[in-house]
């Protein structure tokens, strides 16, 4: 009885119970009024740095995302070496390789990018997916200003296989877009003596986009010559067709 008379609590278990606030008492009516209500303004937290948030879907494993940390630190302390890259790699599979690829391209490293391209296609030869990476690394070149770039590129693709699947449509049409659109005459040149070389004269391998935009660029670069070829080697339904698709955008 003393000890809570001197407010002392006995039980330290026990919290007391706090005092009823005014505005909680009864009313006359016996209704209890509302509490207060109070505003919370939302505060989100944002990249601390330039670059955008990842896209919606995009996940990165752990080993992915410390591949890309360990690359950009030996970067910027100038130990990038070949050793160092292929060790750091080596420990990813195909996956996270693409992944991390894509994620220094977003962020502008595209000479990293470049050494895990070239990791990827010695470690999995023949992937299907490899057009369009390349397409994806002849953009981020030609944005950053390293057009020149892409003449490397093209070229590592021709001593790759001397030859490009035609049935990859989107990857094959992308990759013509950012050569073209980066005026890399030589490059242009090159794909489409890849294409020649992959049996593209089978209507089954071609596909009217992508010889449209290829013929527009030669006509471009005034490869008249290798366009009246072009023509001649593809003749029947896809010329035709070409012909019509000509007529319509002129």
């Amino acid at each position: 009885m003393a000890s809570s008379l001197l407010g002392f609590n006995p039980n330290p278990f026990l919290k007391p119970i706090p005092a009823i606030s005014p505005r909680h008492t009864a009313t006359v009516t016996g209704a209890i009024s509302a509490p207060t209500h109070r505003c919370y303004v939302q505060v989100s937290c944002g990249p601390r740095d330039g670059r955008g948030p990842l896209v919606k879907g995009r996940t990165l494993s752990i080993e992915a995302i410390q591949a890309v940390q360990s690359l950009k630190r030996a970067k910027r302390s100038n130990s990038a070496d070949a050793s160092f890259i292929g060790k750091t790699l080596s420990r990813l599979i195909k996956s996270d390789l693409v992944a991390a690829l894509r994620e220094l391209l977003r962020q502008g490293e595209c000479a990293l990018a470049l050494f895990v391209l070239a990791a990827l296609r010695s470690e999995y030869p023949g992937g299907t997916e490899y057009l369009s990476l390349y397409a994806d690394v002849a953009h981020a070149l030609a944005r950053s200003g390293e057009a020149e770039a892409i003449d490397e590129l093209v070229a590592e693709l021709e001593r790759d296989g001397g030859a490009v699947d035609c049935r990859d449509r989107k990857g094959l049409g992308r990759l013509l877009t950012a050569v073209i659109g980066a005026e890399r005459r030589e490059s242009t040149v090159r794909i489409c003596g890849m294409m020649r070389r992959s049996g593209w004269e089978s209507t089954c391998t071609v596909d009217e986009h992508v010889v449209k935009v290829l013929i527009r660029g030669l006509r471009k670069f005034g490869e008249v010559g290798l366009v009246e070829e072009i023509e001649r080697e593809l003749g029947g339904v896809i010329g035709k067709k070409i012909e019509k698709m000509e007529a319509h955008t002129s």
